[in-house]
Parts: structure tokens; sequence; C-alpha cells
């Protein structure tokens, strides 16, 4: 027989109803974490934001070493030349604002690139006006920020990557080639695209703290 105790509430009380009674706001020592915490993380973030235009500098990097690869693979698969000319930049002597891609006759190896009469290899994802050229202009997209080509020397001097019917790079005398340097800088990145010769293997390099360097030491002196 089930006893009961007169004056006594026997109904369980809940455990969310003690933890409202116990506790109704934050302690001042909760908010100055949490108040330092938002602190930190702003802190991290903003120096990510501000870097926007290393994320643009190395889109630019990834389209220009995709177009060195592509222009080789087409040379291989058409059993032609093709050739990747980087494009002077009109507004700074030595700069170069992009490139295009064209195709060439052996016999034409040895022949200057005009913008009147190359033969353009076909961009079927090129922009309205430039009627399907193989035709990369860093300035133009805005994709690609305050990117610019800041040096080219491929084989001793040339602005130009010429590969032939196999794929290899050659000279403008047809002879194998040295390969080169390119650097492609924007926003607080510098990057160095190395290209092997003959083979025409593609290296990149972070060389932005090299070029810090140099400024320091160049105002020092």
């Amino acid at each position: 027989m089930a006893m009961h105790t007169p004056g006594r509430d026997m109904r369980p009380q809940r455990q969310g109803e003690v933890r409202c009674a116990a506790r109704r706001g934050y302690t001042l020592i909760e908010l100055l974490i949490v108040v330092a915490v938002l602190g930190l993380a702003g802190a991290l973030l903003v120096p990510v934001l501000g870097d926007r235009g290393d994320f643009d500098t190395q889109g630019a990097v990834r389209r220009l070493i995709a177009d060195m690869t592509f222009a080789q693979s087409d040379a291989l698969a058409n059993q032609e030349h093709r050739r990747l000319v980087f494009l002077p930049d009109s507004e700074e002597e030595g700069q170069f604002v992009g490139w295009a891609i064209v195709k060439l006759r052996e016999s034409d190896v040895g022949s200057e690139y005009d913008p009147d009469t190359a033969v353009y290899v076909n961009d079927p994802l090129a922009p309205g006006g430039q009627d399907g050229r193989y035709i990369v202009n860093l300035k133009d997209d805005e994709r690609f920020g305050d990117a610019i080509i800041a040096a080219v020397d491929i084989d001793s001097g040339a602005a130009y990557i010429t590969y032939d019917e196999l794929g290899g790079t050659i000279t403008h005398t047809n002879q194998p080639g040295t390969g080169g340097e390119i650097v492609l800088r924007g926003g607080s990145s510098v990057y160095r695209i190395t290209v092997d010769g003959i083979t025409g293997k593609i290296s990149v390099e972070d060389i932005s703290n090299e070029e810090l360097e140099l400024e320091v030491g160049g105002l020092g002196g």
C-alpha cells in the first residue's frame, strides 16, 4: 500500500526550470572573453581580406600556366607549330599586359609577331570583340586585379615561347630552346615561372620575400 506524506509535492521538478532559475544572464567575465575572442578573430581576418590582390595574382599565374600547357599540347595534337607571344604594355616599357597563342608554319618560325597578320588559335570562350582569337589581356579582365607580367626572358631575350610539332620548345632559328623565366606580380605577391629548355617543363616559385629584401637592401644602400 502506497504511503502519502501530507504537505509534500511529489511532482518531479524539471531540470530546465532549475537552470532557468539559477542563471538568467552572462557574467561580466564571460562577456569580456567573448569580446576578446571576436577581437582576435577580426585581427586575423582583416589581413586576409586585405590581400585579395594576392588571390587575383595567383589566378593570373594559373591561367598563364594553363595556356602554356595548352599551346604545347595543341602543337603536339595537331603536329603543327604554336607560339605563345607576350603582349607589351604600351604604358610601361618592359612590362607585358597579357599573351596570345598563334599558329606558325615552320618557315615562319623566325618571323616577328604581327597582330594584324597573325593566325590565332581559336578560343571559343573569347570575349566579344576578339572574334574568337586566343588573346588574354590581364588589364581588361577584372578577375586578375592588378596582376601584370613584369618581365619575360625566353631563349636569351625573346618574349615568346615556340613549340614545335612534337611539343618541344625551339628558338627563332629552329634550334632546341634554352628555356627562360617569366615574372608575374600583383598585390603583394611576385611569382617566377621557369620554363625548361627543350621539354618546356614549367615550375613556379613565390619570390615575394626576395623582392622585398631587394627593395629594403636598395633603400639601405
